[in-house]
């Protein structure tokens, strides 16, 4: 069996999204602004967080600004899987991703094997619904080693084919790994990728507009774009910034789209 990531097209200047999470406090305070907002930078998929309580609020607002959600964050280890299926019926979204597993779980192949079994588990009972499950990273799946390698990649040898994985690259760096690297030895496990930007430390508040930090985007593109990529979704993220996030958001989408048009181009 082949893993999903392997079939689709690749990431092009169609297939930006940027991650809710982002804009969280004007999403809060205004939800259909906020996607109009988003809309009219260009953008026209996002990634909603908290699927499953955020489906409800997001779903018909979507559609009436020209938005979609191919791909969403929600719990899935240890979670209400029913609820969170029956929210991506209401997206469309057909990628669901576990944002986070407890670090405290990653420090041996046993409890890495635990973690896979569970997503294994997930992943079978979600195809029936048309989803794929996946999982994304923060720096400690990379920091931990397990037998010399980072967990991350100890967790994907232990994945069934048909989960995927969407690759934090701004806390993959964090993790002290070469993304690139990292990709290539993944592979067609990788769906979809956070691209974000800023100093390369822990501190959130220093992270910026895409293209503009420390982080070396252009090899980073240049990876996930290359002939034989499976990866298929670039996701904008912030967790934080000092200055205004919606700028931020602006010019990471005006960045990001120019590199990959300029990428078509060449």
């Amino acid at each position: 069996m082949t893993s999903p990531s392997t079939a689709g097209p690749q990431l092009d200047v169609s297939r930006i999204s940027v991650q809710l999470y982002t804009v969280r406090q004007d999403l809060a305070a205004d939800p259909e602004a906020t996607l109009a907002r988003l809309a009219a930078i260009g953008f026209t998929h996002v990634e909603p967080f908290a699927l499953a309580t955020s489906a409800p609020t997001l779903a018909p607002l979507l559609a009436a600004h020209g938005l979609d959600a191919p791909t969403a964050h929600a719990s899935v280890v240890g979670a209400d899987l029913d609820a969170v299926l029956a929210a991506a019926a209401t997206t469309g979204t057909t990628l669901v991703i576990d944002p986070h597993v407890d670090r405290a779980r990653w420090s041996t192949e046993e409890d890495v094997a635990a973690i896979a079994a569970e997503l294994n588990a997930a992943a079978a009972r979600a195809a029936d619904a048309g989803v794929t499950i996946g999982y994304h990273n923060h720096e400690f799946e990379l920091e931990t080693r397990i037998g010399g390698r980072p967990a991350l990649e100890v967790l994907a040898g232990h994945l069934h084919e048909r989960v995927a994985l969407e690759v934090d690259t701004y806390w993959a760096v964090v993790g002290g790994v070469d993304v690139p690297d990292l990709l290539d030895r993944l592979g067609s496990r990788v769906s979809a990728v956070h691209l974000k930007d800023g100093d390369g430390s822990r501190d959130d508040s220093k992270q910026v507009a895409f293209g503009t930090g420390d982080i070396d985007t252009a090899s980073i593109l240049a990876a996930c774009t290359r002939a034989g990529s499976s990866v298929q979704w670039g996701v904008v993220e912030l967790d934080d910034t000092t200055g205004d996030m919606f700028t931020a958001v602006q010019d990471s989408y005006t960045h990001l789209a120019g590199a990959l048009s300029r990428g078509a181009a060449a």
